[in-house]
C-alpha cells in the first residue's frame, strides 16, 4: 500500500479497536458521534492524505484532509490524528525506509508560515475542542481559524512554531516538537503484540492512557479527572477483560473522552504499517 492508503488504514483500524474506554469503537457510539461518522471521516481525508504524499506543503495538505473529513454528520472526528499523519506521510513518501522520527522531523521543522496559515484555516472546517492559548498569542488563538492568520504573517511564524507555543498542554503539539516519540513507541509496541490489529490497537490504546495522563481530558475536565482516568486505566489493565469493559462504559456515561491518547494510537498505528511491523 502507499503511504496514504496505510494513513486511512491506520484511521479505520483504530475506531475499530475495542473496548477503547471514553471513545467511539465498533462497539460504542458517543451523543451525537457513531462509528460510521470515523468511517466516513477516514475515506474524506483521503484527497489530503495523497496530497501529502505527493509532495504537497504540510499545511496546504492537512487543510484539505480537515476539510474531507469533516464532510460528515459527526463534524470533528479525527483532526488530531491527522495533525500526526499528515508529517508522518510527507516522511514516508520522501525519505527512505523504514520511516523514522528523524525523517518526519525533518518534515515539520521545514514547515513555513503558509503550512501555519492552512493549519488555522482547518480550524474553519471543524468544531475542535482546544484550551485557551499563552497570554501573549491571544492573537494566535486557533478557533479564530482563518482570522487568526494575519497574525500568523505580521509574526512570521512557521506552523512548527505555532504547535511548540502549545507543546506543554497538549500532545498532538508536544509530538510534534518531541520527534513523534510517543507515536513511534506506540508502532514498537503494537509490532511486539499478536492478534487482529485492531485488537493490538485497544491493547496499546489502554496502555498509552494508563501511563500519561490525556491532554485533551485534562483540557475538558481538568488535571485531578486526567490522573483518575490515568489511575483507572491502569486499574483496568490489571483487572481484566470484565474491568475494562466496566470502565469503558463508565467513561461514556460519564462523558470523558481520551481523544489524544486515541490519535497517538491512529499515528502508532499508520508507523507500524509503513515498517511492515503490522499487516491485514
Amino acid at each position: 500500500m502507499t503511504p496514504a492508503q496505510n494513513a486511512q488504514l491506520a484511521l479505520l483500524l483504530e475506531v475499530s479497536g475495542t473496548p477503547k474506554p471514553g471513545n467511539v469503537d465498533r462497539e460504542r457510539d458517543l451523543p451525537g458521534l457513531r462509528f460510521e461518522h470515523f468511517l466516513a471521516g477516514a475515506v474524506g481525508a483521503g484527497p489530503g492524505l495523497r496530497a501529502a504524499e505527493g509532495g504537497a506543503p504540510v499545511g496546504e495538505a492537512f487543510e484539505r484532509a480537515v476539510a474531507g473529513m469533516s464532510q460528515q454528520e459527526g463534524d470533528n472526528t479525527q483532526f488530531g490524528a491527522l495533525l500526526l499523519l499528515v508529517p508522518l506521510v510527507k516522511a514516508a513518501a520522501e525519505g527512505d525506509r523504514p520511516l523514522s522520527p528523524g525523517a518526519v522531523t525533518r518534515v515539520v521543522e521545514d514547515t513555513t508560515v503558509a503550512d501555519a496559515a492552512g493549519f488555522f484555516r482547518a480550524f474553519d472546517h471543524a468544531d475542535v475542542f482546544v484550551g485557551d492559548p499563552p497570554e501573549d498569542a491571544a492573537d494566535l488563538d486557533v478557533r479564530r481559524g482563518s482570522d487568526a492568520i494575519p497574525a500568523v504573517k505580521e509574526r512570521d511564524i512557521a506552523l512548527y512554531d505555532v504547535l511548540a507555543l502549545g507543546d506543554e498542554d497538549d500532545d498532538i503539539a508536544a509530538e510534534w516538537t518531541g520527534g513523534f516519540e510517543r507515536t513511534f513507541r506506540a508502532a514498537d509496541r503494537l509490532a511486539e503484540l499478536e492478534g487482529p490489529a485492531s485488537a493490538r490497537a485497544a491493547r496499546v490504546y489502554l496502555e498509552l492512557l494508563g501511563r500519561e495522563p490525556d491532554t485533551l481530558v485534562a483540557t475538558k475536565h481538568g488535571e485531578k479527572v486526567a490522573e483518575s482516568v490515568r489511575v483507572r486505566a491502569q486499574q483496568a489493565l490489571e483487572g481484566g477483560p470484565e474491568v475494562v469493559e466496566a470502565f469503558a462504559e463508565s467513561l461514556v456515561e460519564d462523558g470523558v473522552n481520551p481523544g489524544t491518547t486515541a490519535d497517538l494510537i491512529a499515528g502508532g498505528l499508520f508507523v507500524a504499517l509503513e515498517r511492515g511491523e503490522v499487516s491485514v
